[in-house]
């Protein structure tokens, strides 16, 4: 399968991030950050450099990440000013996805909600009221400039945001009926906070023609503390779900790329030791 890394989880210089990959046979970047700038923010000049240095050392460029709609709350609406500031650098990461030859551009969503439906009672006491329909018109925008851009976004499965797993990023998707220009940003990882299981449930949601791009990391989650902590591959919760997942997607053909979200440490905040940690085993796993 086409495997990559986030480049920023290696190092925000490029260039040494491209020798990594080199060293491990990773193809596909994922731009996040370069330098000290989000994807979008780069000027033409760098955008330029940046494409050359990618095209120089044979990288594609499988997806630009920038943290688009991130913050917002169903409290914002189409056309304010924080929906309109994250529309523009919608427009720029775009552009500079036409110009660095990425097919797909991240997106997220506003902050999460925790209950959404209900029923026997929770309808009336639980449920969020209004919260999933609101934020169907903050996201439709985005479609429709990519459509016209003929550009492909992806919705990531985040901590914290309304799509929070699998099954809400493809209601997202079809409540939008959008399938034709936005797919699922899966990281498994981030599922586990709310308790969807990788495989076989989070894999099913999705598989038919949903995934368009993948996160792999590993996580141990303790939701009920609120705790988080990230670890070696294949020694998290997630251990035993790889390998199947991994089976699952080479079976029915899946042509995206897969990339090592290189966000765990060994305790000594170096997250090249950390992707150095785990690269082989996620070679293993997905190669």
């Amino acid at each position: 399968m086409k495997l990559g890394v986030i480049c920023d989880g290696i190092s925000r210089d490029l260039k040494h991030t491209l020798d990594v990959m080199d060293e491990f046979g990773l193809e596909y970047a994922e731009l996040q950050f370069v330098g000290d700038t989000e994807v979008g923010d780069h000027s033409a000049q760098e955008i330029r450099e940046i494409d050359a240095l990618l095209r120089d050392r044979g990288k594609p460029v499988s997806c630009l990440s920038r943290h688009i709609f991130a913050g917002m709350t169903t409290d914002n609406t189409p056309g304010d000013a924080l929906h309109t500031k994250h529309m523009d650098a919608l427009r720029r990461v775009i552009e500079m996805a036409h110009v660095v030859g990425s097919p797909l551009v991240r997106i997220m969503t506003n902050r999460k909600e925790q209950i959404l439906w209900g029923e026997n009672g929770a309808e009336r006491w639980n449920v969020a009221h209004g919260a999933w329909d609101k934020s169907l018109p903050l996201i439709a925008p985005a479609c429709e400039v990519a459509r016209d851009a003929g550009i492909t976004l992806v919705v990531e499965t985040g901590n914290g945001t309304m799509v929070n797993s699998n099954w809400t990023a493809r209601k997202l998707i079809d409540d939008l009926d959008a399938k034709d220009v936005l797919k699922i940003l899966w990281d498994p990882a981030n599922n586990c906070w709310c308790h969807e299981e990788a495989y076989p449930r989070g894999y099913e949601t999705a598989k038919d023609g949903y995934i368009g791009h993948i996160h792999i990391k590993d996580v141990i989650v303790d939701t009920p503390s609120a705790t988080l902590k990230v670890c070696r591959m294949g020694e998290g919760q997630l251990a035993d779900q790889f390998q199947p997942l991994s089976d699952a997607l080479r079976f029915d053909g899946y042509d995206g790329v897969i990339s090592l979200e290189s966000v765990y440490h060994p305790g000594n905040g170096n997250f090249e030791d950390g992707f150095r940690l785990c690269v082989d085993r996620f070679k293993a796993l997905f190669g």
